[in-house]
């Protein structure tokens, strides 16, 4: 079962941000574990359950790493499960930037970078659900059952003028 996408920039651009994503959070981990936190302060994880930065290193690029790649790979292979995995992915990245910020309690510019990253994803994500059709496509999507498959069906939208006379009238 192919998953109908009504928008293939919408769909690339989601893509390149999963494989920025899975890049980064491997880069991420890799230096966690091998250089202890990158030149990160150990002072950031006083009050923390960690005294190092390996398992937070470990949980980015597993958990962080793994949602984005898994996302990346479902939406490329056109799997019905892309968008959620895509937004699971968009998700965990927001979780992952609060939790980071409540546990260090110190900011830094890549935080906002990353906030931004899961909550762009989140945005592709509904723009390709129909959901924020100014952002995708004029045309919606919708899924009907046909035959015991899905079949796609594309509505255009009424123009505005064609609302406005129906509103008036």
């Amino acid at each position: 079962m192919r998953l109908p996408i009504p928008d293939r920039v919408i769909v690339r651009a989601l893509v390149g941000l999963e494989i920025f994503g899975v890049l980064s959070a491997l880069v991420g981990a890799i230096l966690a574990l091998a250089v202890n936190g990158a030149g990160v302060p150990l002072e950031y994880l006083a009050g923390s359950p960690f005294e190092s930065f390996a398992v937070p290193g470990l949980l980015l690029g597993l958990v962080i790493g793994g949602t984005q790649c898994a996302a990346a790979v479902a939406l490329m292979s056109q799997r019905r499960s892309a968008l959620l995995l895509s937004a699971i992915a968009g998700f965990g990245m927001l979780i992952w930037i609060f939790a980071e910020l409540a546990i260090i309690r110190h900011y830094s510019w890549l935080q906002t970078v990353y906030f931004v990253h899961g909550g762009l994803e989140l945005l592709l994500v509904l723009a390709l659900l129909g959901i924020a059709p100014t952002i995708a496509a004029p045309y919606s999507v919708l899924r009907t059952p046909y035959s015991g498959s899905d079949r796609v069906v594309v509505v255009q939208p009424p123009e505005l003028s064609e609302l406005a006379v129906f509103a008036a009238g």
